[in-house]
């Protein structure tokens, strides 16, 4: 049997011109053992031509295929083709009786056995290619059909699908038939779930969780029930079209590789979304952003669909624009595009700075491997970025009026990039296809300078545009407050349009001048010398947390450029961290000094001041917190006290103790961080950490226990932790991931050199034999980013240069390796 062939844009175009697709019937047994589950698919279909075409499976065992009756030969599967050959005009019915995989990679139809009371649980992801892994189909987006499913499951299971299921006895399930979707939309979760219904508006709502989360799902069933409701309602109120399926169930489902999956009435989260830990309000806010995004996806993306790959973003950027927007509008969390702009921008913005990039609306994906790639910070967080600028730009009233004629012309069909802007245009007089083509196809992120001349009251304002895209940004002119020196005020937050026709009138000069106040565009901005000179007193005491954000993510972009000296964000946060009350910016910046700038960006002999650094302004933090009115910050800096820690002392008495004095107790997922912390610093061992699974047998646990092993500071657990990842494919998605955060750390360097060389051969290996998402996997999480060093850059580059990874992972390398030659980059500007 020959590799499996990816499907090109071309044989795509050829094959939708050729088929219609009416229905699948597919029928799924569940029970025939732990590796392998019986599909049997019918499909109807007309030919409108006589042609041949083919269809895509992967089983393990193909058993037997019938056209019209007549067998076909099994024997004639070519890697994940099924020709069918001679096709006359007119209609068709294909039988295919097949043995289909288990995954453990989160792909196809993933099985999970829960270690903390042995039941089963199976759920699919079918996105891009991997209906195949399930079932027989014509499997590109624009064969939209009727799907009809029966399941045979074991006795004390559910099973949850796109429609709603009915129970007709010994273990046999039936799904209600779909409307018109995508194959990779098809969606089955089944197993012995812990399930919560209720109705709204007449349609049947449902929460799913494993029973060992059960409790957990139970303690937030309300809100997360009221924020469904809440964007359910809010989404009827900006569309037209009414919600299109059956039923609305989330299914929080276990070693999920995304955030969640918009399968249409079914859709599924990572059931880290269940929090079984203490978590902040921004932690909850972002779930909730995921709940809305996923239903707005019930309209864009699945209602209406891309007709090819080269229109992910028209999924992907609405719904992030979507799920943002509607969390802000309909329910409690009052900042979530300041979360937006610390965490998901920065995303995009990194992105779009590698070689790897590419415009939000790509021209060239001329194959499904190729659209696999695109699946980033461009097609989510900067499109959702250049959607809020249109929408700004437009006004929300023209903007929704386009996206509801698009809903009405392409409802249960198809559409493109060129569909989309036309119907925009549709509702406004604005030249929509110019601002398509400047923002949506091109690259690289725009910088916008400011330049303040004149004197005494009559300045003026212009601004250096290094870029060729069009901004609306509001400009902020903040002066000091007279009675606080710490604290700056809005003076005027004007609108202006980059690049500007003349200068701009700002009469007095502002003690700080703020480009992109408001962050509504998608550019780096830079300060003039005064104004950079204004915040180094002054960032805490703005007062608006998305002013503070934009700020934040200039100094961030600065250090990045080598434009800041690392040192310098470190003594900003140091400055103004302990007087910050927004979560998602205390989170943001430590998070970008610890993960970044002590682990990457200084250098080695830097390290220990700048952790110093760090411990002091969490202690600070922990301090300030004391009297328990905020307990979101309190997390936040204990976490990050303990992801610092170069002493093990004052946490391994936490652990200990079981509590942080004056709080928080220590839930499971603060002993399993103390306890990878002090595996790091050789202040544990293997007794501790099997103690502590004992204690928590969870999955969870079972993940905290591989990551502190894999942390350890000897050899021999290197080796073993090393063979677990590359040496054998038993190991979930899950778990490989929590080995490799474990394996490399940057107090260990000289212990792990040896593996730094290993790397490359062997997760080229790895990715070759399990595929696009453990590729992703090894590229992203067992690279070894704390080895800042030419050597790596060079065997990295040979590595791509020679060794032929598979597209998931060289995409991965490729934009590693750049990041790590921005790290020297950065760290030659630090040494001077």
């Amino acid at each position: 049997m020959s590799c499996m062939s990816v499907l090109t844009r071309d044989e795509a175009q050829t094959r939708a011109q050729l088929l219609d697709v009416q229905q699948y019937t597919i029928d799924l047994d569940l029970t025939t053992g732990d590796e392998t589950f019986d599909s049997r698919t019918m499909i109807r279909f007309t030919a409108r031509t006589n042609a041949d075409t083919f269809v895509e499976l992967k089983p393990a065992e193909l058993r037997s295929v019938t056209l019209d009756g007549q067998p076909v030969d099994p024997d004639t599967l070519d890697g994940n083709r099924l020709p069918l050959k001679n096709l006359s005009a007119g209609e068709h019915e294909l039988r295919v009786d097949a043995a289909m995989r288990y995954s453990r990679t989160g792909e196809g139809m993933h099985r999970f056995t829960d270690p903390s009371d042995s039941e089963t649980y199976v759920y699919t992801q079918l996105f891009m290619e991997d209906v195949q892994r399930v079932f027989a189909a014509f499997d590109q987006p624009d064969l939209k059909s009727v799907f009809e499913l029966t399941v045979t499951a074991p006795e004390g299971w559910t099973v949850l699908a796109n429609g709603i299921t009915e129970h007709l006895g010994d273990g046999r399930w039936k799904a209600a038939p779909t409307p018109l979707i995508s194959t990779y939309l098809v969606a089955v979760a089944a197993g012995p779930w812990h399930s919560l219904r209720t109705e709204h508006r007449g349609l049947p709502f449902g929460l799913h969780c494993r029973r060992s989360l059960a409790p957990y799902l139970d303690a937030d069933a309300e809100e997360i029930l009221d924020i469904t409701r809440a964007c359910f309602d809010r989404y009827h109120e900006k569309f037209a079209e009414p919600y299109p399926f059956d039923s609305y169930d989330q299914a929080f489902v276990p070693e999920f590789n995304a955030g969640a999956m918009e399968n249409p009435g079914l859709v599924t989260f990572r059931d880290e979304f269940v929090y079984r830990s203490a978590v902040t309000d921004t932690e909850r806010q972002t779930r909730a952003m995921v709940i809305a995004h996923e239903m707005a996806h019930m309209w864009f993306g699945d209602l209406v669909t891309l007709q090819w790959w080269d229109d992910i973003w028209l999924n992907e950027s609405f719904a992030e624009y979507m799920g943002y927007q509607t969390t802000l509008e309909a329910t409690r969390f009052t900042q979530p595009w300041v979360e937006f702009g610390v965490t998901r921008k920065s995303w995009g913005y990194d992105a779009d700075q590698r070689p790897s990039t590419h415009p939000v609306a790509p021209e060239a994906v001329p194959d499904t491997a190729s659209a696999l790639l695109n699946f980033d910070g461009i097609s989510y967080a900067k499109g959702a970025s250049a959607l809020r600028q249109l929408v700004t730009w437009l006004g929300e009233k023209d903007f929704l009026a386009g996206i509801n004629t698009h809903f009405a012309r392409h409802k249960f069909a198809n559409a493109t990039l060129a569909d989309f802007i036309d119907s925009l245009a549709s509702a406004t007089d604005r030249d929509v296809h110019a601002w398509a083509d400047a923002w949506l196809r091109t690259t690289g992120v725009d910088t916008l300078t400011p330049h303040i001349s004149g004197s005494n009251g009559d300045r003026l304002l212009t601004v250096a545009h290094t870029g060729s895209r069009p901004h609306r940004i509001a400009v902020g002119l903040y002066d000091q407050d007279l009675t606080d020196d710490g604290r700056l005020t809005l003076r005027e937050r004007v609108e202006i349009d980059v690049p500007l026709s003349r200068p701009y009138p700002l009469g007095k000069k502002p003690a700080l001048l703020l480009l992109n106040d408001g962050d509504l565009t998608y550019a780096k901005i830079r300060f003039d010398t005064d104004s950079f000179e204004a915040l180094r007193t002054g960032l805490a005491g703005l007062p608006d947390p998305l002013t503070r954000a934009v700020v934040w993510n200039a100094l961030r972009d600065a250090v990045r450029d080598g434009e800041l000296p690392p040192t310098a964000y470190l003594d900003a946060a140091r400055a103004h961290l302990p007087h910050e009350r927004d979560l998602a910016l205390v989170q943001g910046v430590l998070a970008f000094a610890s993960g970044q700038i002590a682990d990457r960006y200084v250098r080695p002999d830097q390290r220990p001041a700048a952790l110093t650094t760090l411990t002091h302004l969490c202690r600070d933090l922990i301090r300030r917190t004391e009297d328990g009115d905020h307990p979101g910050l309190r997390l936040i800096a204990v976490r990050h006290y303990i992801d610092t820690a170069a002493h093990p002392d004052t946490i391994d008495a936490w652990l200990a103790d079981g509590i942080v004095p004056g709080g928080p107790e220590l839930d499971p997922e603060l002993r399993w961080r103390i306890l990878t912390r002090l595996a790091v610093l050789g202040a544990t061992d293997e007794a501790t950490i099997a103690a502590e699974l004992e204690r928590d047998p969870s999955a969870a646990g079972q993940e905290g226990a591989a990551r502190c092993r894999a942390a350890l500071p000897d050899a021999d657990a290197k080796a073993r932790a090393w063979d677990t990842m590359f040496g054998g494919d038993d190991l979930s998605n899950y778990l490989f991931i929590a080995t490799a955060q474990g394996f490399w750390q940057p107090e260990q360097a000289d212990l792990v050199q040896p593996w730094v060389e290993r790397y490359y051969d062997d997760a080229v290996a790895v990715a070759a034999r399990r595929g696009p998402a453990m590729a992703d996997a090894a590229g992203r999480w067992a690279f070894p980013v704390h080895a800042v060093d030419a050597k790596t850059l060079r065997l990295g580059e040979q590595c791509l240069h020679s060794a032929d990874p598979i597209p998931a992972l060289r995409r991965k390398l490729a934009d590693q390796l750049d990041d790590l030659a921005r790290a020297l980059r950065v760290r030659g500007e630090a040494g001077e």
